[in-house]
């Protein structure tokens, strides 16, 4: 073997270059290929509320009283979010009662009316009560399209102040994080939301990651990957305050690399940092408070 055996080939000029540009003109940065097929908000919902039904139709009555969160057995859980889908119906109505109401305290009696019901009538409740919402929101989508696409009202909702497209997908996120509540209780193995639902979900938690890390010391500007189906990569500044204290000084860089479904695990507060399999680029203590702010997004 000759010593020009070991020189590297002399490339084409300007072939990095049309690589690149082949590579953005095949996939945008910071999508998955192949991209999850964009849906509606009100069909994620529509998707995460079949999931929880159908696991409600396959449990057996034993299930039902089977201890899974706070002091909620599985058919008080399902009361909760009984008691929750009422509360939507009456903030897209305009209540201000539901406005600033608590998340838990405003639906405990409906989880505890349901101690003793049969459990289909429970399911059967639930359903409708799933059904009414979507029925309401699509109603008010068409009256916005009536009024040339007009942007509705927003809606107030213990404490959040959402359109209700947004909200749809918070209650998609939570339907879906209770539905593996449930399958943890009883032993079943945990779910996966489809990877257009999980696109959904994964942009709303990156988007409101900003206002979970007010408590921060400091901004903190972060380059969030997440892998997989229906991931991306966004990036946003985290901490600092209210924006006027945040505008000065610049914040301190971190990337964080992490697959989709466990960070939506993570701001569901259903793992702990710890628990997440990360790859961080930057000061790691920086990263750990960005980590640990995502886990406050949680309303339970």
């Amino acid at each position: 073997m000759t010593a020009a055996d070991h020189d590297p080939p002399v490339l084409p000029p300007g072939l990095r270059e049309r690589v690149l540009a082949a590579s953005l003109r095949a996939r945008d940065a910071g999508r998955p290929v192949p991209d999850a097929p964009e849906i509606s908000a009100v069909e994620a919902f529509s998707r995460a509320a079949s999931a929880f039904y159908a696991v409600l139709c396959f449990l057996g009555d034993d299930h039902w009283r089977t201890p899974v969160l706070r002091d909620l057995d599985v058919q008080g859980l399902v009361g909760h979010l009984i008691g929750v889908e009422h509360d939507v119906h009456r903030a897209l109505a305009g209540d201000p009662d539901v406005a600033d109401a608590n998340h838990v305290e405003s639906t405990q009696a409906a989880a505890v009316g349901q101690a003793a019901r049969p459990p289909d009538r429970t399911r059967a409740e639930w359903r409708r009560a799933a059904d009414r919402t979507l029925d309401l929101v699509r109603a008010r989508e068409s009256a916005d399209s009536q009024a040339q696409g007009a942007q509705g009202a927003r809606v107030a909702l213990y404490g959040m102040r959402l359109p209700a497209g947004t909200l749809l997908v918070v209650r998609a996120f939570e339907l879906w994080t209770h539905e593996n509540d449930i399958r943890r209780a009883v032993g079943w193995e945990a779910s996966v939301p489809d990877p257009s639902t999980l696109r959904l979900m994964t942009d709303l938690a990156a988007r409101l990651l900003p206002q979970a890390g007010a408590g921060l010391p400091e901004p903190v500007d972060v380059r969030l990957v997440l892998t997989g189906p229906g991931g991306g990569t966004w990036d946003v500044t985290v901490g600092g305050g209210p924006p006027a204290q945040t505008a000065a000084p610049a914040g301190t860089a971190v990337s964080i690399v992490t697959d989709a479904v466990g960070f939506c695990r993570l701001a569901a507060n259903r793992i702990a940092p710890a628990e997440l399999d990360v790859n961080v680029t930057g000061d790691p203590g920086r990263a750990a408070a960005v980590l640990a702010a995502a886990t406050t997004l949680a309303l339970d």
